[in-house]
């Protein structure tokens, strides 16, 4: 049944279970292809291999899928290394483990089992529900055939069948779990007397002798990693808007006139009206009626403007204004007909309007507030004007800049020198750029980038992984332009490979004083907390000693910003009689711990509702380790001379 994991090539190329499947993620598909190929072979699982081929092929899966997740931020030290690579290689060992058992057992699901395992999976779903169309849509847009994808999730649920169970049905007893729960949940009163190692450096001497013998026996702790010093050009808004004319007099007025309503607000009127009908097809009888009936009403509310909003109700034809009093609210220019505008911004606070015709009848209006145009004069927003056509002159100059940029850099593949030159950029020079960081000041000689005003640019993963490129480290050429941020572009080039090396004493000597005056002032805060802590244990009686700080009570789910040491000694230490002293020291000082009472621990409440889930998790986790150790063994799996170099980096690239 399971055969096919050697014989069927089609049934590799799975890409879709990688996006669906996790345990792809770092493994690969290769390694269902490449368990018998002819390459270096550097892992034997019974009958088959990992491959150099294989472990290659899934470094570099690591690296794209890392890298689309991480986005820029993605570093590749962070893979780049022999943990990382022994990482890798431990999991294809594990997958290849997996895939010879379930072969060699013949696992296998039935079509049941095949069909709801598709079915539930989100990305083949549509609220919530499988849906056949989506299905299809889906594999078309992978390009891969319904047999070939249902016979690689049979073989996926088959591989399951190894350790799933395991995982499944593992649990531990209740009573594992109540230990657990009032573990975390016992709570401990206590108050702690802190030695901090600063209190005691005045008392400390270093001489000389100590400087150069530490420096003898750590020279490799002060070793300075290769570094590289690069040349770089930056384009950003500063130097794009540099060059850049002033705009005369004539170019900001213009500006000010195109968008003068971002500089001064409208004036507007509050409005009340009352409408007469009349319609364009009305007779000119029935228009003179109904002009005649605005103009009594108009000098009625003109006679007592304060009945202007009773009027308007009993006798406007605007029903949904009428209600209202005639409200029509906040009016400004640009909303109405112009002739009823001309009418409405004539008036003044109070007003009362004549008869005003517009397209739907007469109109009276009151004008209830009045707010003239407000806002800054040309000559007031003169400044603004000025700054914000130079930021749409200096972000069109950027985008030219940075076509010339890529142009220039490429072109002159070994100099950043003709495109400084055209573009009016400085050309920068930074060193202790190293692989995975910028060196610190005193590890470097010269303008060090990490004290540096581009030490944000510099320290960026892309311009790192740039500078670390074959072609750059090799060739010293240009890096293609690197977008740091929308408005920030750099392009870079190695100048100079400074090689991993020893500081020399004198450069170093004032790190190491500090190192020595730091070890020994926290060796004599251990000595007086010790010496106060065999003192306290001696005393008799309930005082709480001078130096303790107030009384905290604290739990393992609750620590109350109490350090883990500290916490770890005061749960460790003995209950038997209270109060009781412990002590531990820790990466400042001292900590003498003063341990006044104990409350039993209980279910934990809703906080600790799902520890059953996360205890049988991790216990089933545990036993499918055992499992795969045992299968190892089983299957005699045999890690050959060849791995070690592929851990260590020195194998090899196919």
């Amino acid at each position: 049944m399971f055969d096919f994991i050697r014989t069927h090539q089609r049934l590799m190329l799975l890409v879709l279970v990688i996006l669906i499947f996790p345990s792809f993620a770092l493994v690969g598909i290769s390694g269902y292809t490449n368990y018998v190929s002819g390459n270096k072979d550097l892992v034997k699982i019974g009958d088959a291999s990992v491959t150099l081929e294989d472990f290659n092929a899934a470094q570099r899966n690591q690296m794209q899928q890392l890298q689309a997740n991480m986005g820029a931020a993605f570093d590749p030290s962070l893979l780049d290394n022999s943990q990382a690579r022994e990482n890798l290689l431990e999991s294809l060992i594990d997958r290849g483990v997996v895939i010879e058992t379930a072969t060699k057992a013949h696992f296998s699901v039935s079509d049941n089992v095949l069909r709801r395992a598709i079915a539930a999976i989100p990305e083949l779903q549509v609220n919530g529900q499988f849906s056949p169309e989506r299905y299809d849509e889906v594999l078309a847009s992978m390009g891969i055939s319904s047999r070939d994808f249902e016979q690689s999730q049979r073989a996926e649920l088959a591989l399951q069948r190894v350790l799933g169970p395991i995982g499944f049905t593992a649990g531990v007893p209740a009573s594992v779990v109540t230990g657990l729960r009032q573990a975390l949940t016992e709570q401990r009163t206590l108050r702690l007397k802190v030695y901090e190692a600063n209190a005691y450096t005045d008392q400390v001497k270093v001489s000389d002798a100590d400087v150069k013998d530490w420096y003898s026996k750590n020279e490799e702790r002060l070793r300075v990693p290769e570094h590289v010093r690069a040349q770089y050009l930056v384009l950003d808004e500063a130097a794009a808007m540099k060059a850049l004319p002033a705009p005369t007099d004539a170019e900001m007025q213009a500006y000010y006139d195109q968008n003068k309503s971002r500089y001064v607000l409208p004036g507007r009127v509050l409005l009340n009206h009352i409408l007469i009908k009349a319609s364009a097809d009305a007779s000119a009888q029935e228009r003179e009626a109904a002009r005649a009936k605005a103009q009594s009403l108009a000098e009625k509310v003109a006679a007592d403007k304060s009945s202007f909003a009773d009027v308007a109700k009993a006798e406007s034809q605007d029903i949904g204004t009428a209600k209202d009093g005639g409200r029509l609210g906040w009016i400004t220019r640009g909303i109405l007909p112009t002739e009823l505008e001309t009418a409405i911004f004539a008036l003044k606070q109070g007003d009362v309007s004549g008869v005003v015709e517009g397209p739907d009848g007469f109109h009276v209006f009151m004008a209830s507030e009045v707010e003239p145009e407000r806002g800054e004069t040309f000559e007031q927003a003169k400044a603004k004007v000025e700054a914000e056509i130079r930021r749409q002159l200096g972000a069109e100059r950027f985008a030219e800049m940075a076509s010339s940029l890529r142009d220039l850099a490429y072109d002159n593949a070994t100099t950043l020198e003709p495109a400084a030159q055209a573009l009016g950029l400085d050309i920068r020079t930074a060193t202790g750029i190293a692989q995975d960081r910028l060196l610190p000041e005193q590890q470097v000689q010269g303008q060090a980038a990490a004290a540096g005003p581009d030490a944000t640019i510099l320290e960026d993963a892309r311009v790192r992984r740039a500078l670390f490129s074959p072609a750059l480290m090799a060739e010293k050429q240009n890096s293609g332009v690197i977008e740091i941020t929308p408005d920030t572009l750099v392009v870079v080039r190695v100048d100079e490979v400074i090689p991993s090396s020893i500081q020399p004493l004198d450069q170093v000597d004032d790190v190491i004083r500090e190192a020595l005056v730091q070890e020994q002032a926290l060796a004599l805060a251990r000595k007086a907390g010790e010496a106060d802590l065999a003192t306290y244990r001696a005393a008799d009686g309930n005082a709480v000693p001078e130096g303790f700080g107030s009384s905290l009570t604290v739990s393992r789910v609750s620590p109350q910003n109490v350090n883990a040491q500290a916490l770890e000694a005061a749960f460790r230490a003995p209950t038997d009689t209270l109060p009781a002293y412990t002590g531990v020291e820790g990466q400042g000082g001292y900590v003498v711990v003063r341990l006044e009472g104990v409350t039993p621990g209980n279910d934990g409440g809703q906080a600790l509702a799902n520890l059953p889930q996360e205890v049988n998790n991790l216990w089933g986790r545990a036993e499918e380790r055992a499992v795969l150790k045992a299968m190892r063994t089983t299957l005699g799996v045999e890690v050959l001379p060849d791995a070690q170099a592929v851990i260590q980096g020195e194998a090899e690239q196919q």
